[in-house]
């Protein structure tokens, strides 16, 4: 079980961030050939970022959103596009051979993601009687006391 946190907390990072969104749909059960290695590919890439220093990555934190659904924090969007693109990490060689898996057949499995730029104290978070989750795990946790004991003042605080 993880560590409840039983107080109100907020997160708090320093400066911009990006928040990358990203999932699959599978149109096809039955093409399993098609899927699978598609979703066993983003374990090996969460492994591989969280395992390299964050200075080095920009890779922040993740939470699994449901099946497929991964909701990523990165210290910038140049962070974020450099591993993406880097030949010897785990995403490239998987976005190859994805695109390759589906050339005659993009009905089949889908992609997907989203990035947002957020700059520097343009957020509000909060969490009760949670483990670290979010932006949370991915920043460091401050109790939403005082300045932050409700979401305007939290998002005024920061802005």
């Amino acid at each position: 079980m993880p560590n409840i946190l039983p107080d109100r907390m907020a997160a708090q990072i320093e400066g911009d961030f990006v928040v990358f969104l990203i999932g699959m749909r599978i149109n096809r059960f039955w093409k399993v050939t098609k899927w699978v290695p598609a979703f066993m590919a983003m374990p090996r890439m969460l492994k591989e970022l969280s395992t390299r220093p964050s200075e080095e990555t920009g890779f922040l934190g993740y939470n699994i959103l449901g099946f497929g659904n991964i909701v990523q924090y990165w210290r910038s969007f140049d962070h974020l596009e450099a591993y993406a693109n880097s030949p010897e990490g785990e995403h490239y060689p998987a976005w190859i051979a994805f695109n390759k898996r589906m050339k005659n057949c993009r009905g089949d499995v889908g992609v997907w993601h989203e990035s947002y730029a957020v700059k520097a104290g343009d957020y509000e978070t909060l969490y009760m009687s949670m483990p670290p989750h979010g932006l949370g795990q991915a920043s460091s946790l401050v109790p939403a006391t005082g300045a932050r004991s409700s979401a305007r003042k939290r998002f005024d605080a920061e802005t």
